[in-house]
């Protein structure tokens, strides 16, 4: 006959690790899409903390003498979650930023319409950038490295085991915003280089031959051009994913270390 009691610390410590889990669900790429259901996420975070909850046994006791410190102990899991979650996240901003810069030297800079997967205005570049990249997180499994790191997080900061480094964090922040722009301008690089040679070539024109207007034929070939460059780099997208994910892993690993 299977036993299924268990005691009140067991719960306690179980109900930590689900705080900490369903915060990075919530948060972490593609599981926090507004069209995923919320019972989809709360069914994800529930198992994988039953999973964890099994590989980590026997639970140590978590001490703690008032109700206000257990209070405590659950912020600090929600934070550590958030954290992990919010630093894979954000890197996966980094092609809304490229998609923005690719519009604006295209001439598609006000079309913009709304993104299911965040329920905020985009660009249309941007948005087509982000569906290649949660395309390609699932077809490389870097979901799984997520989970991974998220069970690893569970061994390199115990529950009730993080300290928080305010100065690492700002740190980790302030290297990923220069990565940013960096990685965003790589991804729009030839779309970038190609319009400049075209205003370079339309203003040899509009002196060759002033009669034309160099406005109205400049929109059209600005976005047929456009268009064609984004078009024939397709291909170059598995490679800016690579930068992405490599980015993200290094992110995930300095928010763990300014936990621990």
């Amino acid at each position: 006959m299977i036993n299924y009691s268990f005691s009140i610390y067991d719960l306690e410590y179980f109900l930590l690790i689900l705080t900490r889990v369903s915060c990075f669900v919530f948060v972490a790429p593609f599981f926090s899409m507004q069209n995923t259901p919320n019972n989809v996420k709360i069914a994800l975070s529930f198992f994988t903390s039953v999973l964890l909850y099994q590989s980590l046994t026997p639970a140590p006791v978590v001490e703690y003498s008032t109700v206000l410190e257990y209070a405590i102990i659950i912020i600090k899991e929600a934070v550590s979650g958030l954290l992990l979650g919010f630093g894979a996240t954000m890197c996966t901003s980094i092609v809304n930023f490229a998609g923005s810069v690719a519009d604006m030297e295209i001439g598609l800079s006000m079309v913009t319409l709304m993104d299911p997967t965040t329920q905020n205005n985009s660009s249309i570049t941007g948005v087509l950038y982000q569906y290649a990249l949660m395309l390609m997180l699932i077809a490389t499994g870097m979901y799984r490295y997520l989970f991974g790191a998220l069970a690893d997080s569970f061994i390199l900061i115990p529950v009730n085991g993080a300290i928080f480094h305010g100065e690492s964090l700002i740190n980790t922040a302030v290297r990923f915003l220069a990565d940013y722009v960096v990685i965003g301008f790589r991804i729009v690089l030839p779309i970038f280089c190609v319009m400049l040679l075209l205003n370079a070539v339309l203003g040899i024109l509009a002196k060759v031959a002033p009669q034309m207007n160099m406005f109205a034929v400049g929109i059209q070939l600005k976005v047929l051009v456009g268009l064609s460059v984004i078009f024939f780099v397709a291909s170059l997208l598995p490679y800016a994913a690579d930068l992405i994910f490599t980015e993200m892993q290094q992110v995930i690993v300095a928010f763990v270390e300014g936990m621990t």
